[in-house]
């Protein structure tokens, strides 16, 4: 998932269909684990070897897992370390940036706003935002879908230059929306699927319109607060430090390096994945550039109970705004028979399985909830994508997982939430 440079330092939430096939090699690894019971679910032990395996084919540091499933039996586990050149765990009380899964909370804000009457998803962006491209045609279903055809600002060259230059830069939405509109749109609304932040950050300008808040208040009172997530937060914009407990954040390469891919050069891999080509450290990078498509903070535990919450519509919809949500899952390829699809700031991975990913400089991080099963899954990692393949980091950890827990045949065949080719 990536807001451009992934909800990593830019996350990207994009969406093309990234393969998610697993082809892991068992490579012994060096790291440690440790898990938070000892007694541990029969898929407990497979995972203490694939993990690190994975993670040192991809170079990433650290990660905590977490994984509640009625069935299988719930397991918390934490693998490598929180800082490159040192040994410091990883806790399950970390707070790590989840990047795009933010924007699931932004899409679930507007539809408790529909609820409410205080606007409709048919309405037209114009409506509430002037001077968007197309404004009087694109609805605000069609941005929470990503079916607007607005360029993303965050491949702009220029954007991605000042973000290495100020790393610190607050952002107002105002800017970011100034950049996206000096570029004309792909395509006509609603005619093609195409991730794009620039959606996400107009949803943000109407719930503080409508509200008269703050985007960072409306989500405290309308999410976290209800949801009891104590430690979870849209930081405001001139709030960049990660306020608690964390690790250490990574990514390899600039934002300029990587604005058409993640991966580094393949000359470099060999390096990347030996430790001799470090990534560079983005943790207090300001993720006002993301805001309401990438900027919001949590734990996996927090995390996992909003990922429950988004999956059943309890506790921040009514069921019948729920069905809608549900039913507004599409294919992003069409005609696509796989299960991957994308609704109202929601992803499916496979049939029943929706959730989202997130991805900003320096963090990377995989929601998953099963409508059937009842099971979570959560990864968190603090390295926004691989060296290798430039996907999401915790994506290609999860890869692991899913494999574990369903076979490697119910491995999502894409991504809805994934990163696209800059346009």
């Amino acid at each position: 998932m990536r807001i451009k440079n992934a909800v990593t330092g830019r996350v990207i939430l994009a969406v093309v269909v990234c393969a998610l096939v697993v082809a892991l090699a068992g490579v012994a690894s060096n790291g440690s684990a440790s898990a938070a019971s000892a007694k541990q679910p029969a898929y407990a032990a497979k995972l203490r070897t694939e993990l690190p395996a994975a993670m040192k084919a991809n170079a990433v540091p650290g990660t905590v897992v977490l994984i509640d499933s009625p069935s299988r039996g719930d397991w918390t586990a934490t693998f490598g370390t929180a800082e490159i050149g040192k040994q410091v765990p990883m806790k399950m009380s970390d707070l790590f940036r989840i990047g795009s899964n933010t924007k699931t909370m932004t899409s679930t804000v507007i539809l408790q706003l529909v609820e409410e009457g205080k606007l409709a998803l048919n309405d037209p962006i114009a409506k509430f935002v002037p001077g968007v491209p197309n404004g009087k045609k694109i609805t605000i279903r069609e941005l929470a879908e990503m079916r607007s055809g607005l360029y993303s600002y965050s491949f702009d060259p220029g954007f991605n230059k000042t973000l290495d230059k100020q790393p610190k830069k607050a952002w107002t939405s105002g800017e970011l929306l100034k950049i996206a509109f000096s570029h004309k749109p792909n395509f006509a609304p609603g005619k093609e699927y195409e991730y794009s932040n620039t959606n996400i950050i107009l949803l943000g300008v109407v719930i503080e319109k409508l509200t008269g808040q703050t985007a960072s208040k409306a989500f405290q009172e309308r999410i976290f607060g209800p949801l009891r997530m104590k430690h979870s937060s849209l930081p405001e914009p001139n709030q960049w430090k990660i306020p608690g407990p964390h690790a250490e954040g990574y990514q390899f390469g600039t934002n300029v390096q990587t604005i058409e891919s993640y991966a580094v050069p393949k000359a470099e891999q060999a390096a990347a994945l030996d430790g001799t080509l470090l990534p560079v450290n983005y943790t207090d990078s300001n993720p006002s550039w993301a805001w309401t498509a990438g900027g919001a903070i949590s734990t996996p535990r927090e995390l996992a109970t909003y990922a429950k919450a988004l999956g059943t519509g309890k506790g921040l919809l009514s069921p019948k705004m729920q069905k809608v949500r549900l039913k507004s899952l599409r294919p992003v390829v069409p005609g696509d028979k796989s299960g991957v699809a994308y609704g109202i700031g929601l992803a499916q991975f496979a049939p029943g399985i929706v959730g989202h990913d997130g991805q900003v400089p320096g963090f990377s991080s995989f929601m998953a909830y099963d409508i059937n099963t009842g099971d979570t899954i959560i990864l968190s990692a603090n390295l926004s994508a691989s060296p290798v393949t430039g996907e999401n980091a915790a994506v290609e950890l999860a890869k692991v997982i899913i494999a574990t827990l369903y076979g490697s045949g119910d491995v999502p065949g894409g991504n809805p939430a994934g990163t696209p080719p800059a346009s």
